[in-house]
């Protein structure tokens, strides 16, 4: 008999339903309140629920557990403990404490602490995050913690996520209470992270050294056909890609992760899968498990699951877009316009809080999705520009404009959509169109931030967002605390429109991708960061620093640390892609030119031999094309290799960062184009490795 998808979903999570079966109610209650109002959990109330949790996960497979945390590498890490606990004359019983649960203590010397941390200092510690279910995955029980090292400092990416979460509930709840709306106790952020991925085969990544270190592809000519039909967008789904989305689905559920809708993307091979929204701390849990997942149930259907985000070069890449929004404990959506958006003030009071965090701290928000895999994406057709801007809508814009300059906003009425066609259903057309150019997009109850690469944890977008908002509400509470009730109306409006005055430069509506939109942009003074060194800087800098120390996001060494982890994990990017574009043409790609030309040249002999009158113009004319692109080839690989050994006796970690981006890349990017160019000319099957052709066009 098969499971439903109602039986089959959140089987294995101890979720809400499972706590209110296994617990008593006492425990239930006491641990629903730490979870619902962030109050402190006592040992008596963790004993009982790690009893309970153990039997849950040993009835359903489970013989281990593990403190599931996220470290500054950008992945997630686990360490398995069994539950165990020998007794004499070789017997074992299954146990699991409240202290087990609650505290773990791996070693944090080996992650990335960006100087926090000496190598000889190797405590540190994870604490449960009860506000995140754990799970049961290949027989172990898997409980979300932070991790922070043994004099308190954050290492991880969960822990600055959880303390922006609680800055904006507080700051919200504060305005909200200002304006009347004295029923809400707590407001949550909540994030529906749609990601894109690619399917290759499993034989072919695996003959494809660049896509094996690197996760991209650092040499290969286009095929004669990419994506410009735009056939691949929403097609059919292949049998094998079918397959493995209806595994993933399933698995997906299990872990009451809500994957809602899949479908194919532009380029050949990528595909998408979108969740519905959820708390935003469960929804980055649910993003980097849904990668996790997504590389396994492609194992098992002979495929790899790339997540870089351009793995291809000449087609599209992969992002991943954030939608986010602000809910009350009373069930109102903060960023839900209604149906006469003018008059309901608390949207307005909202929506400028967002529009004057965006603009006043577009520098952080760049610097959020900033990666060396991302740079390939951003500000190129296919992605948002790296100007961080905001899209509203006409309607939208209408009420500021109106808001602004004290005039009447006359309601646009609902149109019914006419296709022509009488057999065809009438429905309401939207007021706004969407845009796909722009970074960070408002779609009618919530903003899209679709700067994120496909590989990016969504934690720092969300953390450098609800720190902005919450700066923001914080600025409005304090223009409006002291205020007389029955003016109330009169001061917010004057809040709005002096908002409006001073951020709408950042409001933008057209077309993101044009060289007009640049021009615009830069006499509205904003910022346009086109490459992670050029940004990274700004994490240091006073505003920001400021920012985060007063919400209590970062200290200021937690701060210091992550900018220069966030350096390093560059450099060391470039520099691994880099040394593998060397190994791939040195030793695969040249040899193969060579045996190109041999053959050539002993076709051409045995012509000679057999008669000289037929040795051929062409076969002398691609000889030399070949013997030329070898040199070129050659010289082009002596820079490169030149230029990597200087950047490996540099100390200084902006600068190495900078000639790593100024200097490799456009070493590599010659490289590249001269073996591209090369490799039309050589025969199918003579290099050792597939080409663009047999990766996108065979899955």
């Amino acid at each position: 008999m098969s499971t439903t998808v109602p039986e089959m979903y959140g089987s294995l999570v101890f979720n809400d339903r499972v706590m209110r079966d296994k617990l008593p109610k006492d425990i239930y209650k006491a641990l629903r309140k730490t979870i619902d109002t962030n109050t402190h959990l006592e040992l008596d109330v963790a004993n009982a629920v790690a009893i309970a949790m153990k039997e849950w996960a040993v009835d359903n497979g489970a013989t281990h557990f593990t403190h599931w945390f996220q470290p500054m590498t950008g992945v997630t890490a686990e360490k398995h403990d069994s539950f165990i606990t020998p007794l004499e004359g070789g017997e074992v019983i299954m146990e699991f404490s409240g202290k087990e649960l609650v505290k773990g203590e791996p070693d944090a010397s080996s992650f990335p602490s960006g100087g926090l941390r000496a190598t000889f200092e190797a405590r540190g510690y994870t604490a449960w995050d009860p506000t995140s279910p754990a799970f049961i995955k290949d027989g172990t029980l898997y409980i979300p913690t932070a991790f922070c090292s043994y004099s308190g400092e954050a290492l991880d990416k969960k822990t600055p996520l959880l303390r922006s979460m609680e800055a904006l509930n507080r700051e919200a709840t504060k305005v909200l209470h200002i304006l009347g709306n004295t029923e809400v106790n707590s407001v949550t952020t909540t994030v529906g992270p749609e990601q894109e991925y690619f399917l290759v085969e499993k034989e072919t990544f695996q003959k494809r050294r660049d896509l094996v270190f690197t996760g991209r592809t650092l040499l290969g000519a286009m095929p004669p056909k990419g994506q410009e039909m735009e056939d691949h967008y929403f097609g059919t789904l292949k049998p094998k890609v079918a397959a493995f989305m209806h595994d993933l689905d399933e698995e997906l559920w299990k872990l009451g992760i809500p994957a809602k809708t899949k479908h194919n993307e532009v380029a050949p091979s990528q595909h998408e899968l979108a969740p519905v929204f959820d708390t935003t701390n469960v929804a980055v849990d649910h993003n980097q498990l849904t990668m996790d997942v997504m590389r396994k149930v492609a194992e098992k259907h002979g495929f790899v699951c790339l997540l870089h985000e351009k793995p291809f070069e000449g087609i599209n890449g992969s992002g991943k877009h954030n939608n986010w929004s602000m809910i009350t404990d009373t069930g109102i959506n903060l960023l839900d316009p209604g149906k006469t958006p003018t008059e309901n003030i608390q949207f307005l009071v909202f929506l400028m809080a967002v529009i004057k965090a965006v603009d006043k701290y577009a520098d952080l928000m760049r610097l959020s999705v900033a990666s060396a895999g991302n740079d390939h994406r951003l500000g190129a057709n296919e992605a948002p520009p790296a100007i961080i801007s905001i899209f509203l809508g006409d309607e939208l814009t209408a009420v500021l404009d109106s808001i602004e300059n004290d005039t009447f906003f006359g309601k646009q009425k609902n149109v019914q959509m006419e296709i022509g066609a009488s057999v065809l259903p009438h429905f309401t057309k939207d007021t706004t169109d969407r845009n796909r150019t722009s970074p960070f997009a408002f779609t009618g109850n919530k903003f899209e931030f679709r700067s994120l690469g496909s590989s990016l944890s969504v934690s720092g977008p969300n953390v450098v967002l609800n720190t902005a908002v919450a700066d923001a509400l914080s600025d409005f509470y304090e223009v409006l605390k002291d205020t007389d009730p029955e003016k109330m109306d009169e001061t917010v409006h004057e809040l709005l429109k002096n908002t409006i005055k001073e951020h709408k430069r950042v409001v933008f509506n057209g077309n993101g991708y044009t060289d007009e939109w640049v021009a615009e942009a830069e006499k509205r003074g904003l910022y346009n960061y086109k490459s992670t060194p050029d940004v990274l800087p700004v994490f240091i800098q006073d505003k920001n620093v400021t920012l985060f120390t007063k919400h209590h996001i970062f200290t200021k060494s937690e701060i210091e640390s992550r900018y220069e982890i966030l350096l390093e994990n560059y450099s060391k990017t470039i520099h691994i892609e880099a040394k593998t574009m060397l190994d791939m043409v040195s030793h695969q790609f040249m040899p193969a030119l060579v045996k190109t030309m041999d053959e050539l040249l002993t076709v051409a002999t045995k012509k000679k031999d057999f008669d000289a009158a037929l040795s051929s113009k062409a076969e002398k004319a691609l000889l030399e094309k070949l013997s030329t692109a070898y040199d070129a080839i050659y010289d082009a690989m002596q820079v490169l290799e030149e230029d990597t050994l200087k950047a490996e006796s540099m100390s200084d970690e902006l600068e190495l960062a900078k000639f790593y981006q100024a200097t490799i890349l456009e070493d590599m990017s010659k490289l590249r184009a001269l073996a591209d160019e090369a490799e039309k000319m050589i025969p199918k099957g003579i290099l050792p490795y597939p080409d663009y052709a047999d990766m996108l066009f065979y899955v």
